[in-house]
């Protein structure tokens, strides 16, 4: 389905991160980049994120850390805190906003990503965000995708924004392409 630029002017996706050292914020901003090739796309710190989805937003992307085999919890973000570093997300999480987020009422797309280690256990932020957000009657357009970092405070793993834009890419294309139908009843 061919999709002009008039269509293309109104949808708007926002992508809602949370990050501890920085590295799921450059991810957010490279998956933003991404969906930018198929329409507006804002990025909002989860404190600043609004506490309703938008009706004018057509996809909305979750993105946070991964901390103790899923999404952070205060405990893990006070940790995160004690390691000296300036951190970006110190009150509120995904899962805090996630869960005080109300039902769809309007066919919204969404996908979710997160930041781990390396590690081979250490979970997945994005399998748990995606869930939520299925739950609460959002179209998941896409598998979670997780982007890796070289060790708990960082630096990102090699090519990982460049992955992250591409997925980006993918995502807005998919929404454009399908638009999501399904509703809460």
């Amino acid at each position: 389905m061919e999709t002009g630029n008039e269509e293309l002017m109104t949808m708007r996706a926002l992508v809602v991160y949370e990050s501890m050292f920085g590295n799921t914020q450059a991810v957010a901003r490279a998956v933003a980049e991404g969906i930018e090739a198929s329409m507006h796309a804002d990025v909002v710190e989860v404190g600043a994120a609004p506490r309703t989805v938008p009706a004018d937003v057509s996809l909305l992307v979750v993105g946070g850390p991964t901390h103790a085999f899923s999404m952070s919890w205060p405990s893990t973000r006070r940790d995160a805190a004690g390691r000296g570093t300036a951190v970006i997300s110190r009150d509120e999480g995904i899962r805090e906003w996630l869960g005080g987020l109300p039902g769809v009422c309007t066919p919204t797309a969404a996908a979710a990503f997160d930041t781990r280690t390396t590690s081979r256990l250490t979970g997945s932020a994005a399998r748990a965000a995606g869930r939520r957000l299925d739950r609460l009657g959002y179209a998941l357009v896409a598998a979670p995708a997780s982007f890796r970092v070289a060790d708990v405070t960082g630096p990102l793993a090699d090519g990982e924004l460049d992955r992250a834009h591409a997925w980006g890419k993918t995502v807005g294309a998919e929404v454009v392409q399908h638009r999501p139908t399904r509703r809460i009843p």
